[in-house]
């Protein structure tokens, strides 16, 4: 098998390129190396015969096209996307642009090229998503499959509309297709703008943690590379047209996140007082949804998938990589955005 992966110098792109390519499978990675993508995130792979690399905007057809005419890949994962929140707050646009017409693009390039090759029934076109789609919920219930829809930032509504044009090239052309919402990852090669990773090296710093509200927020956490795990699984036995929900079985508020990371931060990397007294709340997020909660039961029950990794050795598996990394996450730094409040409204 030929896997074309978007997004694939990303956090959770570079996941599935690695594991794929240990897995034997070959991968073409298409990437527009924007702010948040890096290279280094897949420089283990970068030497196997199994990998290749296109650097491409997924808003550039031509680009598309020629890279399909290529390649010829036997299945699409697309991750390409903009994805932090607080980004979408202050600049909708490169939001709309990316996720909603770029995604456009490659369902009208792969269905070109779907097309062109007879209509192979093997073909698949991998839509990964995302839980924040479903809106908010309240103290009890879970996001299934079958929730309706109700985004809150212009982030999740952006993803929301590239679900639905997925669906909609799906049943209105016949194009093969499987999606997948996740909830919130975690792991190795976070880019630093997301809660864990800034937790980590503010600490590190001994600089404030912020955590916005009352640090009450729910969130269902997933080690990166289970997920990288469930997509590979859901591309290759996922029913055509099915989409399923992926979820850590993790639930944490922010705030015992937080302190949690502190803590193994105290264990390897101690100093003359703890690490939580860096803790500071500050004002909420715009339209900051209070919980997120996946059932898992669709990919449990139809293709045997349950995560491995638990919260709280996950945490403990990514701290002990940031200390151990330095010489990737320091000149992240560096980068526009990296570091300052974004989001504010």
């Amino acid at each position: 098998m030929k896997i074309l992966v978007t997004g694939g110098a990303g956090f959770i792109g570079s996941a599935v390129v690695r594991l794929a390519v240990s897995r034997g499978v070959e991968v073409v990675n298409l990437d527009s190396l924007t702010y948040a993508a890096n290279l280094e995130n897949v420089a283990e792979v970068a030497g196997s015969p199994l990998y290749a690399f296109e650097q491409a905007d997924i808003r550039d057809r031509a680009a598309l096209d020629r890279i399909f005419a290529k390649h010829r890949p036997d299945a699409v994962m697309h991750l390409a996307a903009e994805s932090h929140v607080d980004r979408s707050i202050d600049g909708p646009g490169a939001f709309i642009e990316t996720n909603i017409n770029g995604t456009y693009n490659m369902l009208e390039a792969a269905r070109a090229y779907w097309t062109k090759q007879g209509k192979p029934e093997g073909f698949r076109f991998h839509h990964i998503s995302t839980d924040e789609v479903f809106g908010s919920l309240g103290e009890t219930g879970q996001f299934t499959e079958d929730t309706p829809y109700d985004p809150r930032s212009p982030y999740s509504a952006s993803k929301a509309g590239s679900d639905h044009l997925v669906r909609a090239w799906h049943e209105t052309y016949g194009l093969p297709v499987v999606l997948t919402n996740c909830s919130n990852n975690y792991g190795p090669f976070h880019f630093p703008e997301k809660l864990v990773p800034v937790v980590i090296l503010n600490a590190l710093h001994g600089v404030p943690i912020p955590v916005y509200g009352d640090g009450g927020n729910v969130r269902d956490w997933l080690y990166v590379e289970d997920h990288a795990d469930a997509l590979l699984l859901c591309l290759e036995k996922g029913q055509n047209g099915r989409s399923y929900n992926i979820g850590g079985e993790n639930e944490a508020k922010n705030i015992d996140l937080v302190r949690t990371i502190c803590a193994h931060l105290d264990d390897l990397r101690p100093t003359s007082a703890p690490h939580d007294r860096l803790i500071q709340f500050v004002t909420d997020r715009p339209g900051h949804d209070r919980r997120y909660a996946i059932d898992p039961a669709r990919i449990r029950t139809e293709l045997g998938w349950r995560p491995s990794v638990t919260v709280e050795e996950g945490l403990r598996r990514t701290v002990e990589w940031y200390l151990a990394n330095e010489a990737w996450w320091r000149p992240l730094l560096e980068r526009e955005g990296v570091g300052r409040r974004l989001g504010t409204g």
